[in-house]
């Protein structure tokens, strides 16, 4: 575990703290001929040495900086052909921890993911999913009838509340299972005092009493699915 850990954290400090925006630019425009493309992946075999301090691990860092080059230069030349520009990063940032995985548990992968996954906490797993965009589609059900009497004037972004719902049922999740239920209080109170303005200009009591009916179920939601987790853990 220590390896992997030692392995994630050089990634990170290569990736992102010692890579200047100006070389991501630079690398966007030129790709396999930008300079700074070479001088990213000497930085990491570099940081990723200096953190293991053990040579004997060179190879294992050679596979990690090759496969780095390799899996950037895909990221370079495929990232024009997505129309949404963070998925080849994401997948790219995938592929990285992926392989150092792979390199930390050479030998034993299936061994360590198959321990990995009988250790997990599989009713944990089941409350974060569900308090996600299963009790957003439940809200949206829910709701249905309520909001198609609610005239929306101001602009929003897209499913802009569905994911601050989704966030906040993620804290309250959280902060029960750490027995902080003050911290569910002071939730509440600030996502109140964010809304104020919104219920000021509208002057609409529709859109007050529909705010408040979907606030309250969706701590509902998300305080109810913490306590039958807490309660069967």
């Amino acid at each position: 575990m220590i390896l992997f850990t030692k392995l994630f954290l050089a990634h990170l400090i290569g990736d992102f703290l010692l890579q200047p925006l100006r070389w991501v630019v630079h690398k966007e425009s030129r790709k396999a001929k930008s300079k700074y493309l070479y001088l990213h992946i000497l930085v990491h075999f570099l940081v990723t040495m200096l953190l293991l301090w053990d040579l004997t691990y060179w190879r294992t860092v050679l596979v990690i900086v090759v496969t780095h080059y390799f899996i950037d230069l895909a990221k370079l030349y495929t990232t024009p052909l997505f129309k949404i520009k963070s998925i080849p990063f994401f997948i790219d940032q995938f592929l990285h921890v992926l392989v150092l995985y792979a390199c930390s548990y050479y030998g034993g992968v299936l061994q360590q993911t198959a321990s990995w996954f009988q250790t997990l906490d599989w009713g944990l797993v089941t409350a974060i999913v569900f308090v996600g965009f299963p009790s957003a589609i439940i809200m949206g059900k829910l709701l249905d009838g309520m909001s198609a009497q609610i005239e929306f004037d101001h602009k929003s972004l897209p499913n802009a509340g569905k994911y601050i719902g989704i966030i906040e049922r993620l804290f309250v999740l959280v902060f029960i299972i750490l027995g902080r239920w003050d911290a569910i209080g002071l939730l509440i109170t600030a996502k109140s005092v964010f809304r104020f303005n919104d219920l000021k200009e509208g002057n609409s009591r529709k859109l007050t009493e529909y705010i408040l009916i979907g606030t309250l179920l969706s701590f509902g939601l998300a305080i109810v699915t913490g306590l039958i987790y807490m309660g069967y853990r």
